[in-house]
């Protein structure tokens, strides 16, 4: 059996950089245990298998898959998948919207176009659900290689979700971000004593003086991922979280990028907008770029 796939690069308009992702464009016939053992053969971050619609209201049913687990929503596997769909002739030059069918239900992206190439695309995420803050610093800062005074003073590492729930852990400058080295064992400790299995968000929003928001980088262990280059699925609730915690205020609000993957060698720019008040965020979307970088066959 040949199964087509098309390999992009998301969140980057330049070819190698950014996370790398199979779209599986025709997964009928698959079941689950075949899509699990393609996504562990492939070994990116995400594949994503294309199947007919099931719901009312969408256009399209994909599943997600990291190279240990199936994810019911993620951000680069839904901007690279909608890239892919483009590519492959399923959306049409210029629509403004498609609804892809995911684990968690409908879930929109809004599309923008220069002439007849899809140039960006706008992933509409869950509102944010703001989970427990953590206590012991010093037990988060140890399971990546740092002290407690390496995080920020004044933010709290706190757990959010817009649909995949992250803890995400400020640190107080770019250097110490890089300096971060996840220790598997400490961190299996550390997620045990506090009642979490979580994948781990870190940032720095200083210095203040750059084009980005954030610089960011993201450990999940327990997914297969030791260090993901672009994640989607936690830039919203980053987002939601600065404004939140008061960092980002007003209309900068609608213009936020994270910048992660660059320890990696694979720089990714992913662009956040979030509406509403601190108090009250009525909308979350993550946004990027995709570059298709080859294409091939499974034979299985």
């Amino acid at each position: 059996m040949a199964l087509s796939y098309l390999h992009y690069d998301v969140f980057t308009g330049e070819p190698l950089l950014g996370n790398q992702l199979a779209v599986f464009t025709d997964a009928r016939g698959l079941d689950t245990a075949a899509m699990q053992r393609l996504a562990r053969e492939m070994n990116f971050s995400e594949s994503t298998f294309i199947l007919p619609a099931e719901l009312s209201g969408t256009d399209i049913r994909m599943r997600i898959f990291t190279p240990m687990n199936e994810m019911p929503m993620a951000g680069h596997p839904t901007i690279g998948s909608t890239f892919a769909l483009v590519h492959a002739g399923v959306i049409r030059p210029g629509s403004s919207r498609f609804v892809f069918g995911l684990n968690i239900g409908p879930v929109p992206v809004d599309l923008e176009w220069k002439g007849d190439a899809l140039s960006f695309a706008w992933m509409t995420q869950s509102t944010p659900t703001f989970g427990p803050v953590v206590g012991d610093r010093t037990a988060v800062a140890a399971a990546l290689g740092l002290q407690a005074a390496d995080l920020a003073d004044e933010l709290p590492v706190q757990e959010v979700s817009c649909g995949v729930p992250y803890l995400f852990v400020p640190l107080r400058d770019r250097a110490t971000v890089d300096r971060a080295v996840i220790d598997t064992a400490a961190f299996r400790r550390f997620m045990s004593a506090a009642g979490l299995d979580l994948a781990i968000f870190l940032f720095s929003v200083e210095p203040k003086n750059t084009t980005e928001t954030a610089y960011s980088r993201m450990f999940a262990p327990e997914f297969g991922i030791i260090e993901d280059p672009a994640t989607g699925s936690a830039s919203g609730p980053l987002g939601c979280y600065l404004v939140r915690h008061g960092v980002v205020t007003g209309d900068a609000a609608q213009r936020m990028i994270s910048l992660q993957g660059v320890a990696m060698g694979r720089s990714s720019r992913i662009h956040i907008q979030v509406d509403g008040s601190r108090d009250n965020i009525s909308r979350v979307r993550v946004g990027g770029e995709s570059v298709l970088v080859g294409r091939g066959e499974m034979l299985v």
